[in-house]
């Protein structure tokens, strides 16, 4: 029993790791029960690790080692049963041995292979770059929760969308890195260098401004991509646009970008049952 409890505690560290950085799914959880549902929380809460391991670890060696022990990990996972808590929910699940292997490990090596990505030289640039890891990772989701026939296209395009809007709003701390959010094309537009994006001016409000118009209107033409979102996807997608919409229209965008939104409340509980009605639906 006490080794149950504990196996527990770990794994509800890492939901409460995802949670951290999407607050917001909290009120997901009211219609994806993770007791019905584990290995859907537990799927969400493994991409938020890839995810630390491809943008958050500053040393791209250490970065490797913890995505190769991730590649080892999910390509025995169908066999062995996994050793990490995440994989262990997930392949408990049958859903998990409908996957190809090619599948599971398609993010790991797409996020072992951008770590030291540059900065792109335009938007479309950084919508091409951000593809074989966002992409994989929707093709993965979408594979568990709508089968492995279901079109990724549109969730790859929002979450995409939904990564460069995360990037953006670390633009400050993000100056020294090599891929920065801003690409080239916008920082000459705008007259602006690596030092100049830590500090306010209008060149760099502008450019962000630019950024955000661009991502808002990708938004608006996903809409049109097939293919179902999961419930979490949704909603992150959902919040994210409405944050940019916000930030386009305000006197200091990058603050309103890192004060964020509200992550509750009617709207949002009633972005979360849309999402998991059309999700309903989708499985028929």
């Amino acid at each position: 029993m006490i080794e149950l409890i504990e196996q527990n505690a770990v794994l509800q560290g890492f939901i409460d790791k995802w949670l951290a950085v999407q607050p917001q799914q909290r009120i997901a959880l009211a219609f994806v029960d993770g007791r019905r549902y584990p290995g859907h929380v537990a799927l969400a809460a493994l991409e938020q690790e890839l995810l630390g391991a491809a943008y958050g670890i500053r040393e791209p060696q250490v970065a490797v080692a913890k995505l190769g022990w991730w590649a080892e990990e999910l390509a025995g996972a169908a066999a062995s049963g996994g050793r990490h808590p995440l994989s262990q929910v997930l392949f408990d699940d049958e859903r998990a041995h409908m996957i190809t292997s090619e599948v599971w490990l398609a993010p790991v090596l797409a996020a072992m292979s951008q770590l030291e990505q540059g900065t792109a030289a335009d938007f479309a640039g950084q919508i091409d770059a951000a593809m074989p890891l966002h992409g994989a990772l929707a093709a993965l989701e979408t594979a568990w929760w709508y089968g492995a026939n279901a079109s990724c296209e549109h969730a790859a395009r929002v979450a995409v969308l939904n990564h460069l809007l995360y990037a953006l709003l670390r633009l400050d701390s993000d100056a020294e890195r090599d891929r920065l959010p801003l690409p080239m094309a916008r920082l000459a537009r705008h007259g602006l260098d690596r030092t100049q994006l830590r500090g306010s001016s209008e060149a760099r409000q502008q450019a962000i401004k630019a950024q955000l118009e661009d991502l808002l209107a990708s938004w608006s033409a996903s809409a049109k991509l097939a293919g179902p979102l999961s419930v979490f996807r949704a909603l992150e997608s959902r919040h994210a646009n409405k944050l940019a919409q916000r930030a386009v229209r305000s006197g200091d965008a990058l603050a309103t970008l890192q004060a964020g939104q509200p992550r509750t409340g009617l709207a949002t509980a009633l972005q979360a049952w849309q999402a998991a009605r059309a999700w309903q639906r989708q499985r028929g």
